[in-house]
């Protein structure tokens, strides 16, 4: 019998059934799914809950997970959230709220078994206290993925290496459509007239869009149900500029064109950039 102390412990996590699930299913590259989360830090809570999300939960609680193989963090400062519309929105309220967002690929059709993986680490992260609770999800789904837009046809980075590539910013779009039925058309729309227009010429590279999924009942708690879910789009711009270099010319009056269209309605057009991992960069300039 071995005298390390560790053995048993090692032992535990040794299954055969790690090899057979990973010999069956789907395995592409393609990002079928999503996590997109926007989150509140609590005030006096902003450094804490930086260094808590990259040197521990986005790794244990996101990128270690099975099937989740791109991830990145962005931050909006003051300045940022200043630029923020409409207004009055059904996502954030205030319009300024969720100065972090993390964006994640999911393999397509691997979404169930990601879900399952990811409830049950959540519960055993809770039970460790290796959560930070001094924050408040402002806009948190698993969503489909249903169509990419590229600006240059074939040329350049796919949907696949976003998350990786050096983009210099993103800007968050949600979308309700006007009523559950007009969902189809909207998405339509977007995809073959509105944004390849938006797109020419524009400082974004690609557009993905994406629908809300419901969460699982066992869910946290601290988690709310996803709204949305029959009408909703939501739409990630990928920016080779800093959106506040662009912001005026390509992402102002957005919602007009999309009101104009009889379609939907812009509930959140929102700009970040890109976090600096393993540093408090912006941590400051939050407030």
């Amino acid at each position: 019998m071995s005298d390390d102390p560790r053995a048993g412990a090692r032992a535990d996590t040794r299954s055969d059934a790690y090899a057979e699930l990973a010999a069956v299913g789907p395995y592409g590259v393609h990002p079928g799914h999503a996590l997109i989360t926007m989150v509140e830090p609590h005030p006096g809570h902003e450094f804490a809950y930086n260094r808590w999300y990259e040197d521990d939960h986005y790794y244990a609680g996101a990128m270690a997970m099975p099937w989740m193989y791109a991830g990145r963090r962005w931050v909006a400062t003051r300045e940022l959230q200043l630029l923020r519309y409409p207004d009055k929105s059904a996502v954030a309220e205030p319009v300024t709220a969720g100065c972090y967002l993390s964006t994640y690929w999911v393999t397509e059709g691997r979404y169930d078994e990601h879900m399952k993986w990811t409830v049950g680490i959540n519960k055993r992260l809770n039970r460790d206290g290796r959560v930070h609770q001094a924050r408040t999800h402002v806009f948190t789904a698993f969503q489909d993925h249903e169509a990419t837009v590229y600006r240059d046809g074939a040329a350049g980075p796919r949907d696949f290496h976003a998350l990786d590539h050096p983009y210099k910013g993103l800007v968050l779009e949600v979308i309700d459509a006007e009523g559950p039925q007009r969902r189809g058309e909207l998405l339509e729309w977007l995809r073959s007239r509105h944004l390849p227009r938006a797109l020419a010429g524009a400082p974004a590279a690609m557009v993905t869009l994406f629908r809300p999924t419901p969460l699982p009942g066992d869910r946290m708690t601290y988690v709310k149900q996803v709204e949305g879910v029959d009408t909703r789009l939501t739409l990630l711009w990928f920016l080779q500029e800093d959106p506040r270099d662009c912001w005026e010319a390509h992402f102002a009056g957005r919602d007009e064109a999309v009101a104009e269209s009889g379609l939907g309605r812009v509930e959140l057009v929102a700009p970040f950039i890109p976090t600096v991992p393993g540093t408090d960069t912006y941590v400051d300039a939050l407030r």
